[in-house]
């Protein structure tokens, strides 16, 4: 694929653009309905967790077999099939009669996402020359949050006039305007030679995300000292450990570890995990914040949700062009700034706050998160060599996509821990049902596990801009 000339460069990224909107716009939905699908099938917390946690983690699991495929096949047949797939099993979850189904539904319409969204920040990558690839990653992202944006208002306005099952039937149109677009615009571009696929490291890889997220999810019902969760915990550790022995010893691995000898890759690939995994975890926490404690309605609750990506992508468009400027190192640097303030406004969020009150808190979260989002996409995707940006690309997707699973699960578990231990020993409900105060003081417990996470990032891109100056300067010759 031309990466310095390609006339149909915003058409392909239109074609991208409409699967990324429909992913975001029905995960988004999912989000703002899931305090009423709780109560709907009358599940616990952490099985509701799973709606969402069952969508991510099998995303997280295929991605990299997406990405190896794309280098296998080429971009063009597995977009387009990944596109057909994305738009039949989307129907299904608003079909599903127990909870169960739901979660099975998910899985597979987490599958055909995969395939239709691993490869697109590749094919981005290709398709746009290294002075374009800044403006178009902002684009790529504004269209992302447009989709967050439209995605809470419609689902509380759907769940208001008909049931949070329309959701999953409304955003089809996208995918079939991306798989005409995609079918007309985008190359083919198979790679020459025979390639295997690692289907080892693929079984290792998802048997230990899985066991790593059941562990968190049920830890704190079952007990994390259990030997049920003791022994998930070690299946997971072993599986992983497995995994990177047999990505070191295969011809044709899964995941190419010789990426991560790039400090460049290794930090921004790290900080978009630390990014999502704060992301995840109050994205989820937000719904259950507004309608249980604030007692407001789903409608309202949808737009003031919106009110998060409205900042986001207004953030990330900015940022975009920033990064083309300045380079990724001092936007990101900003934006994660930005981040750790609103990991503490967050936690001055009480029962008794506005509608005001929330926007104002939340903004500065939103804002950081789009002014880092850029920049860090930016400092992955430049590291790698452009024969392994399908990899690469795979790779980023799952650095996304695991934070926000890890986000939901650890964060998630974490609120609820903490309202259990602030409820007192006597409380033996459901989560959800606790005294507000008990829910308050457990956000504002999660809001400083974030901000601690987003310290972290700050000082993994104050260690990389140090390490590239130095990498830079010119060795002075002995005398």
């Amino acid at each position: 694929m031309d990466t310095t000339s390609n006339e149909h460069k915003w058409r392909i990224l239109a074609a991208l653009a409409g699967v990324i909107f429909m992913a975001s716009l029905i995960f988004n939905s999912a989000a703002v309905v899931l305090p009423d699908i709780v109560r709907e099938f009358r599940i616990n917390f952490a099985t509701g967790q799973w709606v969402l946690l069952s969508y991510t983690l099998v995303q997280v699991s295929v991605m990299p077999i997406v990405g190896r495929l794309g280098d296998m096949l080429g971009k063009r047949p597995v977009f387009l099939g990944g596109t057909i797939a994305f738009m039949v099993t989307s129907i299904l979850p608003g079909l599903a009669p127990t909870i169960e189904l739901l979660i099975l539904f998910r899985v597979l319409q987490a599958i055909g996402a995969a395939f239709a969204i691993a490869l697109n920040y590749g094919i981005v990558i290709e398709t746009f020359p290294p002075a374009e690839r800044g403006k178009a990653l902002g684009v790529f992202g504004a269209i992302f949050a447009a989709g967050s944006i439209i995605g809470p208002m419609m689902g509380g306005f759907i769940f208001g006039a008909l049931s949070w099952r329309w959701i999953f039937f409304v955003a089809q149109p996208f995918s079939l305007i991306s798989l005409i677009l995609a079918w007309r615009y985008l190359p083919a571009s198979r790679p020459t030679g025979r390639q295997g696929f690692d289907w080892e490291g693929s079984f290792l890889l998802f048997t230990g995300l899985l066991t790593l997220m059941l562990c968190l999810t049920f830890g704190n019902r079952l007990g994390f000292r259990s030997p049920t969760m003791l022994a998930l915990f070690a299946v997971s550790i072993y599986s992983f450990w497995q995994f990177v022995r047999n990505e070191a010893r295969v011809k044709e691995p899964l995941l190419d570890l010789s990426l991560f000898s790039s400090p460049q890759f290794n930090v921004n690939l790290s900080i978009r995990i630390l990014t999502n995994i704060t992301i995840g975890g109050l994205w989820f926490l937000f719904p259950f914040y507004l309608v249980d404690i604030l007692l407001i309605e789903p409608l309202l609750a949808g737009l003031l949700l919106t009110a998060f990506w409205v900042c986001f992508g207004v953030a990330v468009l900015v940022s975009g062009a920033l990064t083309d400027r300045f380079g990724f190192r001092p936007v990101a640097g900003v934006g994660l700034a930005i981040l750790a303030l609103g990991s503490y406004t967050v936690g001055t969020l009480n029962a008794s706050s506005s509608a005001l009150d929330f926007v104002l808190r939340v903004a500065p979260v939103a804002l950081g998160f789009g002014i880092s989002h850029s920049p860090t996409n930016s400092g992955v995707m430049g590291s790698v060599p452009l024969e392994r940006l399908g990899i690469a690309s795979g790779t980023n997707t799952i650095g996304r996509f695991l934070g926000r699973a890890a986000g939901v699960a650890v964060l998630g578990t974490l609120w609820a821990h903490r309202v259990q231990v602030k409820a007192g020993p006597e409380f033996n409900g459901v989560v959800t049902e606790a005294a507000p105060a008990a829910q308050i003081a457990a956000l504002q417990s999660v809001s400083y596990a974030a901000l601690v996470l987003i310290g972290v990032t700050l000082a993994l891109i104050a260690w990389e801009t140090l390490h590239s100056r130095t990498a830079s300067r010119p060795v002075r010759a002995s005398s």
